[in-house]
């Protein structure tokens, strides 16, 4: 049996997604770029994540984050967006 690491990192990746999109008053709670840095949920995502925040700046109303992982045909991505509102939005794209 052959285990294709990426699919089963990528897996981790869209299940952490999905979590965090069901629940983003536990997840999203942000008030500066430091909250978002620090939140312990990071973590958890696979190895070679990547993921960055713009636009939070102490005060600031409006942020918008990225994390991801990239295979070597896909990436995954959490797109976190707040304004008004918070919302996380979780995608795929081919390379």
């Amino acid at each position: 049996m052959i285990i294709n690491l990426y699919q089963q990192q990528a897996q981790k990746f869209q299940q952490l997604a999905e979590k965090i999109i069901a629940q983003p008053a536990l997840y999203l709670a942000f008030d500066s770029v430091a909250d978002f840095y620090a939140a312990s949920y990071l973590a958890e995502f696979p190895k070679g994540s990547r993921y960055f925040a713009t636009g939070l700046d102490d005060g600031a109303e409006q942020f918008y984050a990225r994390i991801e992982y990239v295979t070597p045909s896909q990436v995954y991505f959490l797109n976190i967006t707040k304004t008004e509102q918070t919302t996380a939005q979780f995608g795929v794209m081919s390379r």
